[in-house]
C-alpha cells in the first residue's frame, strides 16, 4: 500500500494543477484573437464590395474596429457577430453571401480582436454588442425592426444576449453552443467545470426571452460544437423558430453547404420576416 502513496500524490497534484489551469486560464482558452493573427489581411474592397471603415466607441472607453458594407436594394441590415478566433478580415466569404442576399452588414471586432482596443471578457463583449447596436439605431437612424442579428459560434452567444435585451427584427444563430459550462463539461468531463466556470454565455437560457423570430443553423458534421447543441437551441427558442441543417465542419459548413445555406436564409427572410 505504501508503494502506491507517491503515485497517488502525483495523480492528485496533476489533477489539482489541471483544475488551477482551468480556473485561471478560462479567458485564454475561449478568446483566441491571435489565431491566426490580429492583422487585418484583407478588406471588402478585395472582393469588390464598397464599404465604410468605422471606429465604434463603447460606453467603457474602448474603440472597436468595424466595417459597414451597404447592399443595393437593401432588404435589411445584418449586425454580424463573429466567432472566438481571428478578426473581421477573415469573414469576407460571409460578407459576400450576405451581400448577395441583399443585406447590408455591420461587422465589428470585439475588444482585443483585430484593431480594436482592450482585452476580451464576457461582460466586455456584451458592452461591444451595445456599442454596435447604438451605432446602427442612434448614429445611422436605422429602425430596430430593420435589423437582423447574426452570430456564428461564440458570436451566437453575444447576438442572443443582445436579442434578449433589445428588439431586433430577427436573430440568426449559427454553430453555437448551449452555454460555456455545457460545452466545457463535454470537453473536460473529468473536471468539475460547472463549479469552476467564470464564463457562462447562457444561450439556451436566454433564447426564451427573445421575442423575434429565430433561425438556428448547425451542421451535423460539426466537429467542435456537436449538432445536439443546435437542436437544444432550436427547442429552447420561442416560436416562430426554424432549424437549418448543414453539412461540413464547424468553420466550413456555410461554405460546404453554400446553396442550402443561402436558400435557407433567404426563405427565412421571405417567409418569416416578409423581406
Amino acid at each position: 500500500m505504501k508503494s502506491f502513496a507517491p503515485l497517488l500524490i502525483f495523480v492528485v497534484l496533476i489533477y489539482a494543477a489541471l483544475v488551477a489551469f482551468l480556473w485561471f486560464r478560462q479567458e485564454s482558452l475561449l478568446f483566441l484573437p491571435n489565431m491566426p493573427s490580429r492583422e487585418i489581411v484583407a478588406t471588402p474592397a478585395d472582393i469588390g464590395l464598397r464599404y465604410e471603415a468605422l471606429r465604434l466607441p463603447t460606453a467603457d472607453g474602448e474603440e472597436l474596429d468595424a466595417w459597414f458594407v451597404p447592399a443595393p436594394g437593401e432588404r435589411a441590415v445584418l449586425l454580424f457577430f463573429h466567432g472566438n478566433a481571428g478578426n473581421i478580415s477573415h469573414r469576407l466569404d460571409s460578407l459576400r453571401i450576405f451581400h448577395e442576399l441583399g443585406l447590408s452588414v455591420l461587422i465589428f471586432d470585439y475588444r482585443g480582436y483585430g484593431r480594436s482596443t482592450g482585452r476580451p471578457t464576457e461582460p466586455g463583449t456584451y458592452e461591444d454588442a451595445r456599442a454596435a447596436w447604438r451605432h446602427l439605431v442612434e448614429d445611422r437612424g436605422i429602425p430596430a425592426q430593420r435589423i437582423v442579428l447574426f452570430g456564428r459560434s461564440l458570436g451566437g452567444a453575444v447576438a442572443t444576449w443582445l436579442a434578449a435585451n433589445a428588439a431586433p427584427r430577427a436573430l440568426i444563430v449559427e454553430s453555437a453552443f448551449r452555454s460555456v459550462p455545457d460545452m466545457a463539461a463535454e470537453i473536460y468531463w473529468f473536471l468539475p467545470v460547472r463549479l469552476l466556470a467564470r464564463l457562462h454565455y447562457p444561450v439556451e437560457e436566454l433564447l426564451p426571452r427573445v421575442a423575434a423570430p429565430v433561425l438556428v443553423i448547425h451542421s451535423r458534421d460539426d466537429e467542435i460544437i456537436p449538432f445536439a447543441h443546435g437542436e437544444a437551441l432550436h427547442a429552447a427558442a420561442g416560436p416562430p423558430t426554424r432549424l437549418l441543417e448543414l453539412q461540413g465542419g464547424h468553420n466550413t459548413g456555410f461554405f460546404h453547404s453554400r446553396a442550402r445555406y443561402v436558400a435557407g436564409i433567404d426563405a427565412f427572410l421571405r417567409e418569416e420576416l416578409g423581406l
